[in-house]
């Protein structure tokens, strides 16, 4: 009696295990899932269509990628897969014209099987449209005579709405922002020419990529005036090094013990870091000139140092380390009121590595300006300021060996040499200038035709920094 029930409990229990597997294997009810990587409400030339698939139960059997178009089906995917695949990941090359697709609305059909007995099958319908031409660029502002070290200002049109648009010269990208001129929508950019421009390559590009990928670039006709910058050698001392690393210290725990070490975290690794933060801070732009008229130069100030100057750094007879002075030192009365150059909204207030105590002001379009070293800081982040306005007062914070201002201008988070933005007539002539001229030249582009889009979804020390 007993071992006839331990067998029908046995039995039981292995039927149980049997209907358990099976509905969750062969049985099952659930329909495997379809994830897209991004939206697809438009189609590029280049467009890629990327998808997790996944059943979690009985595994993926098949695959199945159409685009339908007027009628006609065109596979994009159809694969088979083996029992035990739970997921898979898949990109999909659309390649809308190697697959004789033409622009305009399509259909895109993503359905996939599992390996259930009842072939559950989950299917994904996309409404989309196909776009194969790229936006064309016509340039409206002409001369785009630049310094090395400077800044430029180039006008355009694109043919039609774009997701991203600027200037790109080496492996620097400057974004463009819509703009109006004489009722007519179009685009000006902000650009940073570097300090080297003229000795290689300076190829400048504006380009413009629309919301199914394609993208155009064409060359932005210039001259670039070369410069060369003042090259210094600066001597640091033991002393000088073992009273400047304390601060940094309780501020930072990572800077060595040892002088030389001291010194190279701070003027290399800690410089490269604050540089990065500072690019950070300048991305907040607003997408409008908040600025009117020439930059203010700190009053009644003696220049102790200029843009772009090569230093070398000297320690116990050997050159240790190397810098590019970014910025004009200015050095007033101790303490001397620091104002804004031009009106903005700070974007960042506080202290900032080698720069001391910092204030960068936003003026709009990836314009900014940086005030550095200061002893005090009474503006804060978020508050708009108007030229003139007092922000703090001069100091000896952080890499610095007197009480004076850096100040710095820079363009899409890139140091410009500041001497252009005090320059009346150099912003008469290289910016706002362009944004006034009359008329659009021949190249500018014709609106390109659309295809119907789917929903879219006194004097002081020498300053060392």
């Amino acid at each position: 009696m007993n071992r006839m029930y331990l067998i029908a409990v046995a039995a039981v229990i292995a039927l149980a295990g049997a209907a358990f597997w099976a509905f969750n294997t062969v049985l099952e009810f659930e329909k495997p899932s379809v994830v897209l990587k991004e939206e697809v409400s438009t189609i590029g030339q280049s467009s890629a269509l990327g998808l997790t698939v996944a059943d979690r139960k009985s595994g993926i059997r098949s695959v199945t990628i159409t685009v339908g178009q007027d009628g006609k089906e065109t596979v994009l995917l159809s694969g088979t897969y083996p029992r035990g695949t739970v997921e898979e990941t898949l990109v999909i090359e659309v390649d809308p014209r190697g697959r004789g697709l033409k622009d305009g609305p399509a259909t895109i059909t993503i359905s996939v099987e599992d390996h259930s007995w009842l072939r559950n099958r989950g299917t994904l319908t996309l409404e989309t449209s196909i776009d194969t031409v790229p936006p064309q660029i016509g340039l409206i502002s002409t001369a785009h005579n630049v310094n090395a070290g400077g800044a430029g200002v180039a006008v355009y049109r694109v043919s039609e709405e774009v997701t991203i648009t600027g200037v790109r010269m080496g492996d620097r990208f400057f974004r463009g922002y819509p703009f109006s001129m004489q009722g007519k929508p179009c685009h000006v950019v902000y650009f940073a020419v570097p300090t080297s421009a003229g000795k290689r390559d300076s190829r400048i590009l504006v380009t413009a990529r629309d919301r199914a990928g394609n993208e155009s670039s064409t060359v932005l006709p210039h001259l670039v005036r070369e410069k060369k910058f003042k090259s210094d050698r600066i001597t640091v001392s033991r002393a000088f090094i073992e009273n400047l690393s304390p601060p940094f210290r309780r501020q930072d725990p990572r800077v060595p013990a040892t002088p030389l070490e001291a010194f190279l975290f701070i003027n290399e690794k800690l410089r490269d870091e604050n540089d990065k933060t500072i690019r950070e801070a300048c991305a907040k732009t607003q997408p409008r000139a908040l600025w009117d008229g020439v930059f203010l130069r700190m009053k009644n100030a003696a220049p102790m140092a200029g843009f772009g100057e090569e230093r070398t750094y000297w320690f116990e007879g050997m050159a240790v380390s190397k810098s590019a002075h970014l910025g004009v030192d200015l050095a007033s009365t101790e303490h001397a009121p620091i104002e804004a150059a031009n009106s903005g909204v700070v974007v960042f207030a506080g202290p900032l590595g080698i720069y001391g105590n910092a204030v960068i002001v936003d003026h709009g379009l990836g314009l900014c300006s940086l005030y550095a070293h200061l002893s005090e800081i009474t503006a804060k982040v978020g508050q708009a300021v108007s030229k003139g306005e007092a922000m703090g007062a001069s100091g000896s914070t952080g890499l610095a060996s007197g009480d004076h201002l850096h100040f710095s201008m820079l363009v899409g988070g890139e140091f410009v040499n500041p001497t252009e933005w005090w320059d009346a007539h150099w912003i008469r002539d290289n910016v706002t200038g362009k944004l006034t001229e009359s008329a659009a030249p021949a190249d500018a582009p014709t609106v390109k035709a659309q295809p119907v889009k789917a929903k879219a979804k006194p004097k002081k020390k020498r300053a060392t920094r």
